[in-house]
């Protein structure tokens, strides 16, 4: 098994899951293989799938960000209370995005030049931005603006049939979905991405921007929470401080089904839509079922995390045997 091999394996196996769960879903329920339930299934958990892009970048590196969920939460606050205060919807989501980034290249900023264990610095970041939240609004705020009521979620929803029509959440999705396959695997960056993670020793001998690729990789994670938080907001059509708490372990779990690996710098974008659809269908699976109890989501996906986690460790000692029997044989 090459290396160039093995790397395929989690994102297959991550193909398979999903197949799995939608055929038995198809089998088990009559309506499961339905548009409205193939549209829901991407409209529903855009913002967590934005959000997950964020951390797939940064997990490539080696790194984790623990702020995603504070993050959204303070986002979605932000935009509620600037639009109800009079602030043009626009401006309100321009000023949410800069924060965003703002506050991502702020920990990234930290963890590079003052040395600082990713975990430790973007868990501060999950307390200060929950806490922000908390201080702009104590409570749920809804959004009234007819920007928000209609404009978004009515006039640029496609419709795909007289009953189920493409929301624009789920194309913010797509669209984000593709920068980020563009980035991550089509650009310098993404190669600087992928070298840090893989080796960020051997990454500085090279000569690669390797402080500015970390603090720009907290940037783009903190632009596309505060993004999710925009998204979270269309969807609800509400701002609330205390809302996405466990998001940030949510867009781990999907990044981790989707077959990045957690060191090494090993993954895809792909991988990562596809984990963010397994935890979409688990939780459509059991709303269909109608008498479990939801946690059995969480369930689930804690067994799909620990398999795969084992499944990347198996490729790894593998690997890494067959590469000493080659150096052996030479």
């Amino acid at each position: 098994m090459t290396r160039f091999g093995s790397k395929y394996i989690p994102l297959i196996a991550t193909a398979l899951v999903m197949l799995a769960l939608y055929a038995a879903g198809c089998v088990l329920f009559r309506n499961f293989f339905s548009l409205r339930v193939a549209v829901n299934l991407f409209g529903d958990n855009a913002f967590l799938g934005i959000a997950a892009i964020g951390a797939t970048l940064v997990i490539l590196s080696a790194g984790i960000d623990l702020s995603v969920g504070s993050v959204v939460a303070f986002s979605s606050i932000l935009i509620a209370t600037l639009v109800g205060k009079g602030v043009n919807p626009i401006a309100a989501i321009l000023v949410t995005l800069l924060a965003g980034a703002v506050f991502g290249a702020a920990m990234g900023s930290l963890i590079q030049w003052f040395e600082l264990p990713p975990f430790l610095v973007t868990l501060a970041g999950m307390f200060l931005a929950r806490g922000l939240g908390f201080i702009i609004y104590p409570q749920s705020l809804g959004i009234k603006h007819a920007f928000f009521l209609r404009f978004i979620n009515e006039s640029l929803s496609l419709p795909l049939n007289e009953r189920v029509s493409w929301p624009f959440t789920a194309t913010c999705y797509i669209a984000i979905f593709l920068v980020a396959i563009l980035v991550a695997h089509y650009t310098k960056f993404g190669r600087y991405v992928y070298a840090v993670g893989g080796d960020e020793h051997s990454a500085k001998l090279m000569g690669l921007p390797v402080g500015r690729t970390k603090v720009v990789l907290y940037m783009i994670s903190g632009f596309c929470s505060a993004l999710a938080g925009v998204v979270y907001s269309f969807y609800t059509q509400s701002g609330n401080p205390a809302s996405c708490v466990g998001l940030e372990l949510d867009a781990i779990a999907a990044v981790v089904i989707g077959g990045t690996l957690l060191s090494d710098g090993a993954g895809f974008m792909a991988g990562t839509l596809m984990g963010v659809l397994i935890l979409g269908l688990i939780q459509t699976l059991i709303t269909f079922h109608g008498n479990l109890n939801t946690w059995w989501t969480k369930i689930v996906v804690g067994v799909l995390v620990l398999l795969f986690i084992l499944l990347q460790n198996l490729i790894s000692l593998v690997s890494g045997r067959l590469g000493t029997s080659k150096c052996m044989k030479i």
